[in-house]
């Protein structure tokens, strides 16, 4: 049975690489450990060698603000809040452009409100007059040539008219068509074309 060991080359450098895996894994497992086991100074003895030992870290971490180093918070363990440290920024307004940043678009524009002036019409107009309450329902035309004749019926009442007479003392005939009549009511002067009734 072959274990691929012929390629004696090529086996020496698998083993290597699973050596130096197991110790990077050992060592990133175990590396932290040490780094806590080592006992810290108190903050007294820190805060008297921080100008001669730190001075390289305080070189490397730089303020943006034109090279000037930050003091170095890390070391200390205090839980206290700086209040000077936060009073620059308590003062702070902000001044925003005027537009609403939850919103990609601008708002319409306001549309003005047009006022309505009040319109004085004057008087009002008169009502209507009165619907003519006849009902066409005949009309007859004798073979001799005689004037067309039409019977009208209002409410119970029934008249018999050729054109121009006056009917219920009150309405003119004008003028008699096949199926429907023309009527002017001679108080209002109000004409209307009344059609013959189907009932």
């Amino acid at each position: 049975m072959k274990l691929g060991t012929e390629n004696k080359k090529k086996t020496a450098v698998a083993v290597v690489l699973v050596a130096v895996a197991i110790f990077l894994v050992v060592r990133a497992f175990t590396g932290g450990q040490e780094a806590a086991s080592t006992p810290q100074p108190s903050t007294a003895s820190v805060a008297t060698k921080a100008p001669t030992t730190d001075t390289a870290a305080a070189k490397r971490k730089t303020a943006p603000d034109g090279g000037k180093p930050h003091a170095l918070l890390a070391q200390t363990l205090d839980p206290t809040l700086r209040f000077d440290l936060l009073k620059p920024n308590e003062d702070v307004t902000y001044k925003g452009s005027g537009r609403d940043i939850f919103r990609s678009q601008a708002p319409p524009p306001e549309i003005p409100k047009v006022v309505q002036q009040p319109v004085n019409a004057g008087p009002p107009p008169p009502p209507p007059p009165p619907p003519i309450n006849l009902k066409l329902y005949g009309y007859a035309q004798h073979k001799d040539g005689q004037a067309k004749r039409i019977f009208l019926a209002s409410g119970d009442d029934i008249f018999v008219a050729k054109e121009g007479d006056i009917v219920n003392r009150r309405y003119r005939i004008i003028k008699i068509n096949n199926n429907s009549v023309e009527v002017e009511d001679v108080l209002t002067n109000n004409k209307q074309t009344i059609y013959l009734s189907q009932g």
